[in-house]
C-alpha cells in the first residue's frame, strides 16, 4: 500500500509542474493572439515572414511553467534567454537593416531628391505621439500605465515618462527594427508590446493606410500622373549610400549602427563587385536574423508581464501614430503641389512610412483602382526608402536627446 501512496505522491508531484496546473487565463488570452496573428499571416498574406515568427513566439512564451526550470525566456540561463539578448542588447535590428540596405533600390529617391521631404513629412506621427503620451502621462488620472516602473530607481517620474513616450512614438515609423533598437535603451519595461504594436501595424498597411488616403485627397489628385523617373549612373548608386551615411549620421549620432548597416548593405548591392555579399544578406542572413527576432519577440509578450494598461495603451496610441504619420505625408504631399510647377500624386505621400515595399504597393493600390493605366509605384519607392532613413533618423535625434536625461 505505501508503494502505491508513494507513487500516487510522485504523479501529484509531477502534476503540479505541468502546464495544466499552472495556466492562467492571461495565458488563454495571449495564446489566441498568437493565432490570431498566425491566421492573419496565412490566410490574408499579411506580412507572413513577420507575423508567423512572431505569433508561435506568443504561443511559445505563454506556454505555463513552474518558475525557475530556466526554460522561459526571462529566465537566465535559458536558451531563449541568451536568443533573447540579441533583441534587448540591440543586436538584432542593425543586422536587419543590412539586409534591408542590400535590398534596397535607392534609385526613385536618387533621381527625384525632393521626394525625401515626404519621407521626413511622415516622421510628424512619431513626434505628435510622443506629445500626446506626455499628456496622458501627465493629465490623466493613472496615465494609462505611464509611467512605466523604473528599470533604474534613481530616474524621475519625468524622465522615464519621457523615455516611454519616445519609445511609444517610434511605432509611427512604422520600422519594427528601429522602434525595438529605440525602447531598448530608453523603456525596456515596454519593449514587448512596442515591438509587436510596430510590427502588426507594419502587416496592416493594406488595411489603415488606404481609408486615409481617400479621404485626404479628391479623385482629381488621385489621377495625376507622374512622369517616370530617370535612371541615376552607376556612380550616382555608389556615392549615395557612402555620403548619405556621412551626412545622416553627422545629423543624428545616436542612429549610427542603423544608419552604418542600412547603408553598408546597399553599397555591397550597388557596387557591382560584392554581389555575393550582397545576396547572402538580403536572403538567407536577413531571413535568419528575422525568425530569430520575430521568435524571442513574440515570446517576450508572456501574460504576466504583456497584459497591463500600458500594452493597451500602446496598441491604441500605435494605430493613432501610424495613422497620423501617413496624413502627414499625404498631406506635405498636397502642399508641394501647391509650391510647385511639377504635380505629385499625393498617394505617394503615405509611401513616407518605414514599411518597405509595402506602403509604397499600397499607394499604386489606390492609384489603380482609380485609373487602371496610372503606375505610381517607382515614384512611391521614393519616399518610401525615405522613410526607413528618416526613422533611422528620428530615432537617433530621440536616443540623443532623451537618452541622455
Amino acid at each position: 500500500m505505501e508503494f502505491f501512496t508513494e507513487i500516487g505522491r510522485e504523479v501529484w508531484s509531477y502534476i503540479q509542474y505541468t502546464g495544466f496546473a499552472n495556466i492562467t487565463w492571461g495565458n488563454v488570452i495571449m495564446i489566441l493572439v498568437g493565432f490570431f496573428f498566425m491566421y492573419l499571416a496565412i490566410t490574408k498574406d499579411y506580412e507572413p515572414l513577420l507575423l508567423v515568427p512572431i505569433g508561435f513566439g506568443i504561443v511559445v512564451g505563454n506556454m505555463p511553467f513552474v518558475k525557475g526550470l530556466q526554460i522561459g525566456i526571462y529566465e537566465q540561463g535559458s536558451s531563449l534567454n541568451y536568443l533573447y539578448f540579441g533583441v534587448i542588447k540591440g543586436i538584432y535590428p542593425p543586422l536587419i537593416f543590412l539586409g534591408i540596405g542590400a535590398m534596397t533600390d535607392f534609385s526613385a529617391l536618387i533621381a527625384q531628391p525632393r521626394l525625401i521631404l515626404l519621407g521626413a513629412a511622415a516622421q510628424m506621427g512619431i513626434f505628435i505621439t510622443l506629445l500626446g503620451v506626455i499628456l496622458i502621462g501627465t493629465l490623466v488620472p493613472g496615465g494609462m500605465g505611464f509611467p512605466i516602473d523604473p528599470a533604474n530607481p534613481e530616474t524621475d517620474p519625468a524622465t522615464r515618462l519621457l523615455r516611454a513616450a519616445a519609445s511609444v512614438g517610434i511605432i509611427g515609423g512604422a520600422d519594427g527594427p528601429t522602434a525595438i533598437f529605440l525602447s531598448t535603451r530608453l523603456a525596456p519595461d515596454l519593449l514587448g508590446a512596442i515591438a509587436v504594436s510596430a510590427y502588426s501595424y507594419m502587416a496592416l498597411v493594406p488595411v489603415i493606410q488606404p481609408p486615409i488616403m481617400r479621404l485626404l485627397t479628391s479623385r482629381e489628385e488621385r489621377l495625376i500622373r507622374m512622369p517616370p523617373p530617370p535612371t541615376p549612373s552607376h556612380v550616382q548608386r555608389i556615392l549615395f549610400p557612402i555620403i548619405g551615411m556621412i551626412i545622416c549620421v553627422l545629423i543624428a549620432p545616436g542612429a549610427l549602427s542603423l544608419l552604418a548597416f542600412l547603408f553598408f548593405g546597399n553599397i555591397l548591392k550597388e557596387c557591382g563587385v560584392t554581389e555575393r555579399l550582397a545576396r547572402t544578406a538580403r536572403n538567407p542572413f536577413i531571413d535568419t536574423v528575422t525568425i530569430l527576432l520575430g521568435l524571442t519577440v513574440g515570446a517576450s509578450t508572456q501574460a504576466d508581464t504583456f497584459l497591463k494598461p500600458q500594452s493597451i495603451a500602446i496598441f491604441v496610441l500605435g494605430a493613432f501614430s501610424f495613422g497620423i504619420a501617413t496624413a502627414s505625408g499625404v498631406m506635405f504631399a498636397k502642399l508641394m503641389n501647391l509650391l510647385s510647377k511639377d504635380k505629385i500624386n499625393p498617394l505617394i505621400g503615405s509611401a513616407g512610412v518605414s514599411a518597405v515595399p509595402d506602403s509604397a504597393r499600397v499607394s499604386q493600390l489606390v492609384a489603380h483602382e482609380e485609373d487602371p493605366n496610372n503606375f505610381v509605384l517607382m515614384q512611391a519607392m521614393g519616399p518610401n526608402v525615405a522613410g526607413v532613413i528618416g526613422s533611422a533618423v528620428a530615432a537617433g535625434v530621440l536616443l540623443a536627446v532623451v537618452g541622455k536625461l
